[in-house]
């Protein structure tokens, strides 16, 4: 009989030693709603998959908060595993030398094959620094594209299957709509990427310096052009006349579509999930609207969305379960799943050859436009955008662009007021990381 209970205790104590226990992967992200499901989603599908690590996801605001949240950790020396950074951040956390730990490297460190050409080229790109080196996993990859209500086009006797292509053509199908009784014709979300960023790299002109600041710190804003204050003047117009209403910073105007306040917006390609799961009625995807007699338009739009970074500091049996976790984000089944359900770009070839094949695209209309907006040969100018600062520049350009609207400034002043405002910060964050 002792030899019996000495047994069991044995047993029980070898359940409960270290040996046993899982290895704690924090991942700290922004993702909330429809979007915050499929993070959990995805960390719930990982640990189910294996018994050694257990990813923890943890959200911790909006983009701008979770970034200010990781850097107030990593220097208490509390930084989590893995964080969601928003492409805004990228040039940050690159020139944050011993904070991070890049991805080629996580893999290696973890015997875990690394082959970076397997991912759209698009979106690896952007994370990769100029010596080739892959810095952060792509995770999130979106892009900016035109979300339309069919159900209002048909109301205002527009015809749903023929979104406007060209601003010209958004601006009387807006009138259109505004006539049929519609309060909000057209609106924006993230202003900053679809008006001024995106727009650029569609136009093929600079909305930076260096080739939007990937050949250099010393760069600038290049958004005093006539074809940029042309474009803020038109939308000022529309302001004036009630066929462009503001509704608000960073995604704000998403609930507004979605609610079906608004009939037009210019957002992100992942908003596909909340407007199919939220929105009341028909809705179609079309591409940005470009100028037609602009040459080269349109060109590509740029990323959007967030990658995760590999914090420093960690564990090496930490940094395996980090490794097994990307690894597992990569397989096509996984990657294909979510953006067909998210609407964020496919991140891996793989991945969009089989939503291809699956014949995804054609049973729901609009779903590839913003892989085709991607994949198109980039230039030295619609390459993507890497700043530093670029969350203190983005809320100067919210600033002076609302004033705009109010018309409070022309669009002229807003223009030259945010470069000259944004060029300080990027003055600031040069002579912060010379050397």
């Amino acid at each position: 009989m002792q030899r019996k209970k000495i047994a069991i205790l044995t047993l029980v104590a070898a359940a409960c030693s270290p040996a046993f226990a899982q290895t704690e992967i924090q991942w700290w992200h922004s993702m909330s709603g429809q979007l915050g499901e499929w993070v959990n989603g995805l960390a719930k599908g990982f640990n189910d998959s294996q018994k050694e690590f257990k990813v923890v996801p943890v959200f911790k605001g909006t983009y701008p908060e979770s970034f200010a949240a990781a850097i107030a950790a990593f220097r208490a020396g509390n930084a989590p595993h893995v964080l969601q950074v928003f492409e805004v951040g990228t040039a940050s956390m690159m020139a944050s030398k011993g904070a991070i730990v890049p991805v080629d490297q996580v893999m290696k460190t973890a015997g875990q094959k690394f082959d970076s050409s397997v991912y759209v080229p698009a979106v690896s790109g952007y994370y990769t620094a100029p010596n080739g080196q892959m810095l952060s996993f792509p995770f999130n990859s979106s892009t900016t594209v035109l979300h339309y209500n069919k159900d209002a086009f048909k109301a205002a006797g527009l015809n749903p299957e023929a979104p406007p292509k060209t601003w010209p053509e958004l601006t009387l199908a807006a009138a259109k709509l505004k006539a049929s009784g519609h309060k909000c014709p057209f609106t924006t979300a993230w202003q900053s990427w679809t008006q001024l960023e995106s727009f650029s790299a569609w136009h093929n002109v600079e909305f930076a310096t260096k080739r939007n600041g990937f050949n250099g710190l010393d760069t600038r804003l290049n958004i005093t052009t006539p074809l940029h204050v042309r474009h803020i003047e038109n939308l000022a117009n529309m302001a004036q006349q009630g066929l462009f209403v503001y509704r608000g910073r960073n995604n704000s105007a998403d609930a507004a579509f979605q609610s079906g306040e608004c009939a037009m917006y210019t957002g992100s390609s992942a908003a596909y999930g909340g407007i199919k799961r939220n929105l009341k009625a028909q809705a179609g995807i079309s591409t940005l609207p470009y100028y037609p007699d602009v040459p080269g338009a349109p060109q590509n739009t740029v990323i959007g969305g967030a990658s995760l970074w590999a914090m420093s500091g960690k564990k090496p049996d930490e940094y395996k379960g980090v490794a097994l976790f990307y690894k597992y984000l990569s397989e096509p089944q996984i990657q294909a799943k979510s953006h067909q359900e998210t609407g964020y770009l496919p991140i891996t070839t793989a991945a969009f050859e089989m939503t291809e094949k699956s014949g995804f695209y054609k049973t729901n209309p609009g779903t590839d436009v913003s892989v085709t907006q991607m994949i198109r040969k980039t230039t030295d100018k619609s390459r993507g955008i890497r700043l530093g600062n670029f969350v203190q520049i983005r809320t100067i350009l919210d600033e002076e662009l609302e004033q705009v609207w109010a018309g409070k400034k022309s669009p002229k002043q807003g223009l030259e007021d945010a470069k000259k405002r944004s060029d300080v910060e990027l003055e600031k964050f040069e002579k912060a990381n010379k050397g």
